[in-house]
């Protein structure tokens, strides 16, 4: 999600260097004269009064990230996804279980790095990305048997290490199989409507419409902290300019876009994802705090990680899933 980062604190207590006036002799050696009278010395000059000096500007609100790359990715990653996802079907099923894989890369790798949690990635990996499948293929059935199946091979694949630590890095590893490729699966369910690529559509534009409505509310109007322990960049008037961006988005989302939709389900939907989508990166960013880490990864420029991308995204797919089958249906 895009972040509005705390402006730059000024010191107001440095020294000041000003020196006071000094009365001294010619500025050579040989710089005397006989006849000029010596300078009067007055005693107990007054001083001088200071000039006034001008307030110092405010400092300008920064992005603080590379917006120039930032875009140029957004758009590339736009690109892929609606291709994919328009042309066929399968192949943004394999889109998901990537994005998916690289996840559990990322997140993983910081465990070890910063707390020495050593999750196993390959039965990780090869459980999330055949979760991914199954519930394309199976619906919500296939996804939790693999979601089981995913689990107690993470459970035997550790037990091939000796046994210190073993606990943490089960439970590490069964957190990450949950937290990124089970959630995904929503995401390859709802593909599998008959208008499932404008459900994906919509749930990808919603998330991004809220996340950008946050960005741009909260940097010009922002004075109130969210939630200043976790994120101290998100505001409430952030939240808010999330919330009607993401209603009128899915207002007009659910009337032309999906089949059988009207615009009072958007504006729930919009809101339901607005919330799930501000809950998905307050979620990470308590993670990264734990962890002692700005980004999870730095695979995108001006994104950070994967996982930086999917901290909105994916708390919000159940959520859209089931209320596009409430709504609509599942067909």
């Amino acid at each position: 999600m895009p972040i509005v980062p705390d402006p730059p604190s000024y010191g107001a207590d440095q020294d000041d260097d000003r020196g006071a006036a000094r009365l001294g002799g010619p500025l050579f050696r040989d710089d005397t004269f006989q006849d000029r009278p010596a300078p009067a010395v007055t005693q107990n000059p007054e001083p001088m009064p200071d000039a006034p000096q001008p307030p110092p500007a405010p400092p300008k609100k920064s992005a603080g990230r590379d917006l120039s790359a930032a875009i140029g990715v957004g758009v590339g990653l736009g690109v892929v996804i609606v291709a994919s996802l328009f042309v066929v079907k399968a192949v943004f099923v394999g889109v998901i279980a990537v994005a998916v894989v690289v996840g559990l890369w990322e997140l993983t790798s910081r465990l070890r790095e910063r707390k020495g949690i050593k999750a196993p990635l390959v039965p990780l990996a090869l459980g999330g990305a055949a979760m991914v499948v199954a519930g394309y293929v199976r619906g919500a059935e296939g996804a939790w048997v693999a979601m089981a199946l995913t689990a107690l091979a993470t459970l035997v694949w550790r037990m091939t290490e000796p046994p210190e630590g073993y606990l943490k890095d089960v439970t590490a590893g069964v957190f990450a199989a949950f937290y990124v490729p089970f959630l995904a699966t929503f995401v390859a369910m709802m593909l599998t409507a008959d208008d499932g690529p404008w459900r994906v559509l919509t749930f990808l534009l919603l998330t991004v419409v809220s996340d950008t409505g946050a960005y741009a509310v909260g940097w010009r109007f922002g004075k109130h902290k969210l939630a200043p322990r976790i994120s101290p960049g998100k505001t409430r008037e952030g939240l808010l300019g999330a919330v009607l961006f993401a209603m009128v988005a899915g207002a007009l989302c659910m009337q032309f876009l999906i089949d059988d939709g009207t615009w009072w389900q958007g504006l729930l939907l919009g809101l339901a994802v607005a919330a799930s989508a501000t809950l998905g990166d307050l979620g990470e960013s308590m993670i990264k705090r734990d962890l002692g880490i700005k980004d999870m990864g730095t695979l995108l420029p001006g994104h950070g990680g994967i996982m930086d991308r999917l901290d909105s995204l994916l708390p919000t797919a159940p959520v859209v899933w089931l209320l596009m089958v409430i709504f609509v249906g599942s067909t």
